[in-house]
């Protein structure tokens, strides 16, 4: 954990999971099949999805993966700076084996819990993949407008000087943006992720580099945008082992100029 600095909040005390609660969706069998349409739940969690263990001389949140659902905070954000440090573990799952590792910072969460696949709330989503850490998804009817270049029949590309494209399910352009380029260190190296929300506007950064800009954060009911500003964390299990920690939140009231170029 990192020591306390002013205006930062830790999100991690550095021993248990104390601020969060976990959610763990349907189980599933390799096939991703379910095997009971009924969630294992809120803060019900017997397989150990989501647990404190002792890695590089430190305490971190270990996420194995084997179930799908998420830690999600308490509390809910908007207006912030978001830091936190992520490696990948060794373990795959399911459906997921021989596949990248997989997980993702969803935030503005809100609504009901398993709204998508059974397990995660309405939400934006930094995705937290191999090879694609940056990445947007609109997830339970999230939506944004992010300036993109398409570069084949499905699939959209971050670019600051493009065209501002429409992300949701609803939307014939798709619910995921590619972020621009990539700068995630090599698989059991520590990364970091800042992510940096004021008002409707949204940034991913990885490592130091921005790899997108979003805007106009949104969720779409009954067919009409409603802002998307304000909301819980969640921090997904997906499959894959991961491990968290220095999980940190600031309040903000600007973006640095900066990361707008």
């Amino acid at each position: 954990m990192l020591p306390p600095e002013k205006g930062w909040r830790n999100l991690f005390n550095g021993q248990n999971l104390k601020g969060w609660d976990t959610y763990i969706a349907p189980p599933i069998d390799d096939e991703g099949k379910l095997l009971s349409s009924k969630p294992v739940g809120l803060n019900n969690d017997p397989q150990k999805v989501f647990s404190v263990i002792r890695v590089d001389g430190e305490n971190v949140i270990r996420i194995s993966g084997q179930q799908w659902g998420a830690i999600i905070t308490k509390n809910k954000y908007s207006n912030f700076h978001l830091q936190l440090k992520f490696k990948w573990g060794n373990l795959l799952w399911g459906q997921k084996r021989g596949k990248k590792m997989d997980s993702g910072i969803l935030y503005f969460s809100t609504g009901a819990n398993g709204a998508d696949a059974g397990a995660w709330m309405r939400s934006q989503e930094f995705q937290v993949e191999q090879g694609n850490c940056g990445d947007y998804w609109g997830v339970a009817g999230a939506a944004e407008d992010i300036p993109a270049n398409k570069i084949n029949d499905s699939n959209y590309v971050f670019n600051p000087n493009g065209k501002m494209i429409n992300f949701s399910a609803s939307s014939s352009n798709g619910r995921h943006c590619l972020k621009r380029g990539d700068n995630e260190y090599p698989a059991g190296t520590w990364n970091t992720l800042d992510l940096y929300c004021m008002g409707d506007t949204s940034i991913h950064v990885v490592n130091g580099k921005v790899m997108m800009v979003l805007y106009h954060s949104a969720m779409v009911i009954n067919g009409n945008r409603v802002p998307l500003t304000r909301g819980k964390i969640q921090i997904q299990s997906e499959g894959a082992e991961i491990y968290y920690k220095d999980i940190r939140i600031e309040p903000i009231i600007v973006i640095p100029k900066t990361l707008m170029k």
